[in-house]
């Protein structure tokens, strides 16, 4: 992303906005924003924060070039003042963001910007593409992973991505919520991500008998030899073709066979009578892989039906997020300051569950002592303490009357610092630490939050003081509307 300039990628409003902002005396008005969601994909219990590396290098790559100021000039409706701004801007915001790998949760921000209104309102486009596109792949990933329960998934989907950058930081994001590698090579040489790939049903085609495809192949790689074995037969052909191979080639070389593939077919009864093929020539240790339009609840089935498979590609339904591609984040102006004194906005609608909470935040999760597992979110007022040696009483902001008094608890800020008035305070983890992280916060929530159909709703409550002004703001709103009528 450092090599492009993705400035002008942003919603034409951004900009007549700022145009508007700049000469009604508003660019050094202070706004805050949140970007938030509002509904976990697939129905699911949570969601993973994926995509604040990319956004780091986004905002630390601001600016318009010559070329952008010309082009804007051309539209003939922003003024000069505003074009001689853009042409010497500089990002100066402050950014907070809950860290990559993060379990997320509806209706609390993963992203706060303090700032400049017109500089604020600008990012609004880039930050949603890229929080939204990675933490969507990120969660599929995981919910794909969870359900191999322990077997490795590759991803291997950039064949059938949303374009070429949907294929490298689809890959990323997959590897956070927990997938092995990707078939992607420009990501391993970009990220570090290991690639993966052996042989297309084209090779064994290309040559007369699958046997000597097979023979070819194995003499090529024999530290790494996976045969496709479903080109023509997986039982009558592919493995008697493959097992004979491993005898002939592999073995006097003093190799092991690493696999096979099936990409085609009954999954499940294949994969059992391979099993059984490959145990009884003396190859317990040929692993099998499967692939073909795979996703979790598949995945899931055919290991409850007792599939031999020890690990997974998956593509398209991985790298699109199939069965729902598109991550609902959204971001709201939720308090401006005036003479150093920060006002809470709120936006209100007919639909409740778009009403926002306003003001400037912080994002605290509460963990049960003695079994370290999650509790709830809490959001407060950004200046709020909690401390952990007394009792917190939590209560649903939308059911007031239901309660429930925490003890013996933990709690963690999860909103970090990232950019300090422009400037980048915050060293991203390693690729791998961001998903051994993801691993273990995720190993924090219940079962009865990680499941795939119906999951218990994990609570993201209100502060007292938070709820307060909400409240305040709603009666304010419907004391006016009293008016006006």
């Amino acid at each position: 992303m450092d090599r492009l300039n993705l400035t002008m990628l942003t919603d034409f409003y951004e900009l007549t906005m700022a145009n508007g902002y700049f000469n009604s005396g508003l660019k050094d008005k202070i706004a805050y924003f949140d970007m938030f969601f509002r509904r976990v994909p697939d129905n699911g219990g949570y969601a993973i924060m994926a995509g604040v590396e990319q956004l780091i290098e986004y905002l630390e790559n601001l600016k318009f070039t010559d070329e952008d100021i010309e082009y804007l000039r051309g539209k003939k409706i922003f003024s000069e003042g505003f074009l001689e701004y853009l042409k010497n801007f500089k990002f100066s915001c402050d950014v907070w963001a809950m860290p990559e790998g993060t379990p997320i949760f509806p209706n609390e921000p993963v992203v706060t910007v303090r700032g400049p209104v017109i500089q604020a309102q600008f990012i609004e486009t880039m930050l949603l593409l890229t929080i939204n596109h990675q933490s969507l792949i990120a969660t599929k990933a995981n919910r794909i992973v969870r359900a191999a329960q322990g077997r490795a998934v590759m991803e291997f989907g950039s064949r059938r991505a949303q374009g070429y950058d949907g294929a490298i930081y689809g890959a990323r994001a997959a590897y956070i919520g927990g997938c092995a590698g990707t078939a992607c090579t420009i990501v391993e040489r970009e990220f570090g991500i290991p690639a993966m790939g052996t042989m297309a049903h084209s090779w064994v085609q290309m040559f007369p008998s699958e046997l000597e495809a097979f023979r070819t192949y194995a003499n090529m790689y024999p530290d790494n030899c996976v045969l496709l074995v479903d080109t023509y037969d997986v039982l009558k052909s592919g493995v008697p073709n493959a097992i004979k191979v491993f005898n002939e080639v592999l073995i006097p070389k003093g190799y092991r066979p690493r696999g096979i593939r099936i990409d085609s077919g009954d999954i499940t009864y294949l994969s059992k009578q391979a099993r059984k093929m490959l145990d009884e020539a003396g190859f317990p240790d040929c692993q099998i892989v499967a692939s073909n339009s795979l996703d979790e609840f598949i995945i899931r089935d055919i290991l409850v039906q007792g599939a031999r498979v020890d690990s997974f590609g998956v593509g398209e339904r991985l790298i699109t997020s199939r069965s729902e591609p598109v991550f609902g984040g959204v971001y709201k102006l939720v308090a401006i300051e005036d003479n150093g004194r920060i006002i809470p906005k709120i936006k209100i609608s007919e639909n409740v569950e778009k009403i926002t909470n306003p003001a400037f935040k912080q994002v605290w999760r509460f963990f049960d002592r003695e079994s370290g597992k999650a509790i709830a979110d809490l959001l407060t007022l950004h200046d709020e303490v909690i401390n952990e040696n007394e009792p917190y009483e939590l209560f649903d902001p939308d059911h007031t009357w239901k309660r429930k008094t925490v003890r013996n608890y933990t709690t963690k800020k999860l909103l970090v610092r990232i950019f300090d008035k422009g400037v980048c305070v915050y060293k991203s983890p390693t690729l791998k630490e961001i998903q051994e992280y993801c691993k273990a916060q995720t190993e924090l929530l219940w079962d009865e939050v990680t499941r795939f159909e119906n999951p218990h709703r994990y609570y993201v409550d209100l502060s007292k003081p938070l709820w307060d002004i909400k409240d305040k703001l709603l009666k304010e709103y419907s004391e006016l509307k009293n008016i006006e009528k």
